[in-house]
C-alpha cells in the first residue's frame, strides 16, 4: 500500500475517533493489566462483567495475592482458561509486590517476566498505560491488516513489525484502536460491513 494511502487511511480513522482507547474497564495500571490478561481468548465483554466485583474486593497485587487461588477463581470462573490465569495471576501478583514494590514495571523485558504476560499483553500496557508507540496484534489487528493491505506478514510478529514500519508516527500512539476497533465492529472475521467502512476506497480487500 502506498504511504499516501496509509496517511489517509489514519486521518479517516483519526476523524472518526480521535481519541480511541481500550473497551476493557479498569482504574489503574494494575486493574488493566489484570483485565489484559484475563481477555487471553476471552472477549472484552465477559471480562468487564466479572472485573468490577473482583477489584471491588481486591485492587491491588498484595490484595489479589492474599485472595490465593481458590479466593480468585469464584470471581473469573465465567472466563476461559480461568484456572491457569487464576494461577499465573497469583504468581504475578507475588512478583509485583515483591520485586517490583507493587508497581507495574514500564518496559518490555520486566513485564515479560510476569506469568501470563506475553508480547502482546507487554505491548498493549507499554501502548495504554505508557503511551509507547508499540503494536499490540490481536485477532482483529492481525486480520485487519492483511486483509486492507497493511501487511502481507504471515504470523503476528511480521504484522506488527510491518505496521511499526508502515504506519506514519504520528498515528502510532493511537493506531492500535483504531484498528482493533475497526476490526472488532466494521471489518469483521464474516460478512464484513464495507459499505459502511469508512477506509473502503483505500482498502485493497485482501484475504
Amino acid at each position: 500500500m502506498k504511504k499516501a494511502d496509509i496517511k489517509e487511511i489514519f486521518e479517516l480513522l483519526k476523524a472518526d475517533n480521535p481519541s480511541p482507547t481500550t473497551e476493557l474497564i479498569f482504574n489503574s495500571p494494575f486493574e488493566l493489566l489484570i483485565a489484559v490478561i484475563l481477555s487471553a481468548q476471552a472477549t472484552d465483554t465477559s471480562v468487564n462483567k466479572v472485573t468490577p466485583a473482583l477489584f471491588k474486593a481486591a485492587d491491588s497485587p498484595e490484595k489479589i495475592f492474599k485472595l490465593g487461588e481458590k479466593g480468585l477463581k469464584p470471581f473469573i470462573k465465567s472466563i476461559g482458561l480461568f484456572n491457569s490465569k487464576a494461577a499465573n495471576i497469583i504468581k504475578t501478583c507475588k512478583i509485583l509486590s515483591e520485586q517490583f514494590n507493587g508497581e507495574i514495571p514500564n518496559n518490555r523485558e520486566d513485564l515479560e517476566s510476569l506469568p501470563g504476560v506475553g508480547r502482546k499483553t507487554a505491548n498493549v500496557i507499554l501502548n495504554t498505560v505508557f503511551r509507547q508507540p508499540t503494536m499490540a496484534v490481536d485477532t482483529h489487528i492481525f486480520r485487519v491488516s492483511r486483509r486492507i493491505g497493511l501487511s502481507d506478514g504471515s504470523n503476528v510478529l511480521q504484522v506488527e513489525k510491518d505496521l511499526l514500519k508502515n504506519i506514519p508516527d504520528e498515528y502510532m500512539l493511537d493506531a492500535h484502536h483504531w484498528l482493533l476497533l475497526h476490526g472488532r465492529y466494521v471489518c469483521t472475521a464474516r460478512n464484513p460491513k464495507c459499505e459502511a467502512c469508512i477506509i473502503s476506497d483505500l482498502c485493497m480487500k485482501r484475504i
